[in-house]
């Protein structure tokens, strides 16, 4: 439970209004459109032959998705308990009122639902940090695609582990455990689970030449290549520069959130430097940025090839302004009584985003 909300330290306190209502629609489409690439592995290229078979010996499979192994921390919950059953949770809102929620059953089937996890996980690591977290819902009349990315400091309830930062159950218990947690707050089945690293990003950038991207706040950081110094305007970055651009938060005046924007700037550019005809019509560029992309990216055991391709088809109708990105409701910030910072959960603000998913009526949610 949350042991402590106290004033903002300055550093939080420059993490305020962090949260984007409106605006920036380009760049969000942009950062939809690339999720869907690292998502369905094949990317919005077409389904040669080549490329498609290219693509599915790259991909990696794992047990991401609950009870795919047996007494994996992140399972359905208790022994005997029902995997599609969301159990009671009790937590704590910004007022430190105890909250419950009821129990229910998980709804299935009324439109998809598909977690994109980045995870930032450097050399000599065993346990990685989930820190780009994204849900994907698709409208079942395939209409509309939503993206709901949730902060990485979210504090919530974690099976087994109390409340903590939404990415601490990654740490804990892997996408399993992961995907559990964000099930039991919306209350909808995840279908399929797609993870990317950041040595990806950093590999998809070099097989495109390098990409051109916007910084809000310039910032002095390294790579594995030396000093990486980020100017206020445009640049012009390598992988190993854009990694470090990607990664940056310490310097940077709202945390967290203002690293929420560099990675969208970041996506923005590479998505637009891969459309380009120096990329897509080169048969070398095109083939080492796919390979770049599936080979850093891992999926459930049960996403074939196949679905993604009768997926992406689906959604051959969708326009731009049928895509949607949201962030998960959160009223402010505060710490712990360890003094760790933390995004505080906004129950009404998530209660409303669960119900919306349920109905598969995400036009009625106001963020």
């Amino acid at each position: 439970m949350l042991d402590d909300l106290r004033q903002d330290s300055p550093q939080d306190q420059g993490r305020r209004g962090g949260q984007e209502r409106g605006g920036h629609r380009l760049r969000r489409v942009l950062i939809a459109l690339l999720a869907f690439v690292l998502l369905l592995g094949v990317g919005a290229f077409g389904f040669a032959t080549f490329l498609s078979q290219r693509a599915d010996d790259n991909l990696t499979r794992e047990s991401l998705l609950p009870g795919d192994s047996a007494g994996a921390d992140g399972g359905a919950g208790p022994s005997g308990s029902d995997p599609n059953a969301v159990p009671e949770l009790k937590l704590t809102d910004k007022d430190k009122k105890a909250v419950t929620w009821p129990a229910r059953a998980l709804v299935s089937g009324k439109g998809e639902n598909y977690l994109v996890i980045g995870s930032d996980a450097r050399p000599g690591e065993t346990v990685s940090r989930s820190d780009v977290i994204v849900l994907a819902h698709v409208a079942a009349d395939h209409s509309r695609v939503d993206l709901i990315h949730f902060p990485r400091d979210l504090y919530v309830p974690i099976r087994g582990h109390g409340q903590d930062k939404i990415n601490a159950a990654y740490a804990y218990g892997g996408a399993p455990l992961l995907v559990t947690t964000l099930q039991d707050l919306v209350g909808v089945k995840i279908d399929h689970v797609a993870k990317v690293d950041f040595e990806g990003f950093k590999n998809m950038t070099d097989a495109v030449g390098g990409v051109r991207v916007y910084a809000e706040e310039a910032s002095n950081g390294s790579g594995n290549g030396g000093p990486v110094v980020i100017k206020q305007g445009w640049n012009d970055l390598d992988g190993e520069q854009a990694l470090a651009f990607v990664r940056e938060r310490y310097q940077l005046s709202e945390g967290d959130i203002s690293r929420g924007r560099r990675q969208q700037a970041f996506i923005k550019a590479l998505m637009l430097k891969t459309l380009q005809p120096e990329v897509i019509a080169n048969p070398v560029k095109l083939t080492g940025f796919l390979d770049a992309a599936t080979q850093n990216t891992v999926v459930d055991q049960d996403f074939t090839m196949g679905e993604m391709r009768s997926r992406l088809l689906a959604l051959r109708s969708v326009r731009s302004d049928d895509i949607h990105f949201i962030t998960a409701p959160f009223s402010g910030f505060g710490m712990t009584s360890g003094g760790a910072s933390i995004d505080i959960l906004d129950v009404n603000g998530m209660l409303n985003l669960s119900s919306a998913l349920r109905s598969d009526d995400m036009g009625s949610f106001q963020g």
